[in-house]
């Protein structure tokens, strides 16, 4: 069975949304501390 289909069932496509949202947040936490850090 492929971890990721052409056409994903429903609940596997919300695991996808929530996974990518798990491993976006903190980047863009990061970046946005990042750049807070530098302007002061």
């Amino acid at each position: 069975m492929p971890v990721l289909e052409p056409n994903p069932p429903r609940s596997q496509r919300r695991l996808l949304i929530i996974f990518g949202l798990m491993m976006g947040v903190p980047a863009i936490v990061a970046v946005v501390a990042t750049i807070a850090a530098r302007m002061g």
